[in-house]
């Protein structure tokens, strides 16, 4: 009896002790398993790069102008101002003569200055369809006030003085307005006034020490127009081109690796204080514009016929003479998807009139590049058909008509969290096109270092043979 007891004491002595060490044991396991989780598996997606991303919080005063949703200044400080500390561009600004650029809009100079005191007065730029090409203007406008102390609103790019502090050169050519003004020969002349001032920018920037330096590469000419820059285009090919795509120019002279694709200037009003729901959008799918077109664009004609005899699609032709863009403004926001048919390029502005009138867009273009899609998701907000498919007899309506209310909702919703990086203004403001573009720019700038370290290896030791 006296064993027992002494048995059944001891065992009793010894539970708090194994379940002291249970608990140590199960704490050790739980806190391995954390760490091998924290060192395992590499997280490929940071969503702090990627513009308005579904998955940030947002709060109320991260409201956009735009519609909603768009995060402000992340890294904290007054996101009013320009702060040149911030930025994550430096751009070296030829001082080319105000032909090139605020000379084409009739701005001339007063004193030596070839700029315009843009704090007093800002150059007009031509209306109707002359702005969906008007990049190079915005994105000028942005690096001359960057360094004003009357500054107004944030930047992503500031001016600096001196071009060996600089991570790119900006030329300031107005190329599309160039082309569209004054492409045409003007009798008793024999040569353009487009084509004598490419063969002059030519001439001054081979000459400067900045092209000498790098060859061009970390230069930024801005050719949004398809056909600007079309004499001069080889000859820089080096230089980093600011594009509306790819579709007229060779591999070697523009791609997508080297050069950024910019959105177009949309022409139709911002669809402010949009609250129209599915039901509020009569017509199902909505285009109007050129139907015939040459090279790509046959589809047009292709799927004018599939498609005219449906009684919820309006398919006809249409310009942007007379009231036509304020009618294309109309059937946009009235239409629940709007097709962006590729025509004479890849790329048309009627993508992003549809952005802006918050009809979802339909793109049918096999070869269309957009912009900053590297931090940004169009599958998202955009409907993709390959042409061959496009092509097939009801494809493409009966794919329409299967997307949900909820869905369409869905796609609805985000156009309208993501429209205002497609917006251009003076002053710029967070995460617009202007800053957008910048930053596309800045994730080109360690490729560029790149081959301008290699292309030195060996310049220190060369020696005549």
């Amino acid at each position: 009896m006296a064993e027992r007891s002494t048995h059944h004491h001891g065992s009793t002595s010894r539970r708090p002790l194994f379940f002291v060490f249970s608990i140590l044991t199960i704490a050790f396991v739980f806190l391995w398993f954390s760490f091998l989780d924290s060192t395992g598996r590499p997280r490929f997606i940071d969503h702090s790069s990627i513009p308005f991303s579904s998955s940030l919080s947002r709060t109320k005063n991260q409201e956009s102008a735009f519609g909603g949703g768009i995060p402000r200044n992340r890294e904290g400080g007054d996101s009013s101002k320009c702060d040149p500390g911030r930025a994550v561009l430096k751009v070296f600004l030829y001082d080319l003569p105000s032909e090139f650029h605020f000379g084409l809009l009739g701005w001339r100079s007063e004193g030596n200055s070839v700029w315009p005191d843009i704090v007093e007065h800002v150059p007009d730029y031509p209306g109707g369809l002359n702005l969906q090409h008007s990049i190079e203007y915005w994105l000028t406008l942005d690096l001359l006030s960057s360094a004003s102390s009357d500054r107004r609103g944030p930047c992503a790019a500031v001016r600096v003085e001196d071009s060996r502090e600089a991570d790119v050169v900006f030329v300031p050519f107005f190329s599309s307005l160039s082309y569209n003004r004054h492409s045409k020969v003007s009798p008793p002349e024999k040569v353009s006034k487009n084509k004598l001032l490419q063969d002059k920018l030519v001439e001054f920037m081979t000459a400067q020490k900045e092209w000498k330096r790098s060859g061009g590469r970390d230069h930024i000419i801005v050719a949004h127009h398809p056909n600007s820059m079309l004499d001069s285009r080889s000859k820089l090919f080096p230089c980093m081109f600011i594009l509306a795509d790819f579709g007229r120019y060779p591999p070697s002279v523009a791609n997508v690796d080297k050069d950024v694709v910019a959105p177009y200037k949309h022409v139709v009003k911002t669809f402010a204080n949009d609250s129209s729901g599915f039901d509020d959008r009569p017509t199902l799918l909505y285009f109007q514009g050129a139907i015939y077109r040459k090279d790509g664009g046959f589809i047009r004609q292709e799927l004018f016929y599939l498609l005219k005899d449906e009684k919820d699609v309006h398919f006809s032709f249409g310009t942007a003479s007379g009231d036509g863009i304020r009618r294309a403004g109309d059937g946009m926001r009235s239409s629940k998807f709007c097709l962006n048919i590729a025509g004479d390029t890849p790329s048309s502005n009627r993508l992003f009139d549809a952005i802006a009138s918050h009809c979802i867009p339909v793109v049918v273009s096999d070869e269309i590049e957009l912009p900053y899609e590297d931090v940004l998701d169009y599958s998202e907000f955009c409907v993709f058909i390959n042409t061959s498919d496009a092509l097939k007899k009801g494809f493409l309506i009966k794919l329409m008509r299967n997307i949900t209310r909820e869905e369409w909702t869905r796609m609805w919703l985000r156009l309208k969290q993501v429209e205002g990086l497609f917006e251009y203004q003076y002053p710029s403001m967070e995460n617009d096109a202007v800053q957008m573009i910048w930053r596309a720019v800045a994730r080109k700038v360690p490729a560029i270092r790149r081959k301008l370290h290699r292309s030195r290896r060996f310049s220190r030791f060369e020696v005549d043979r």
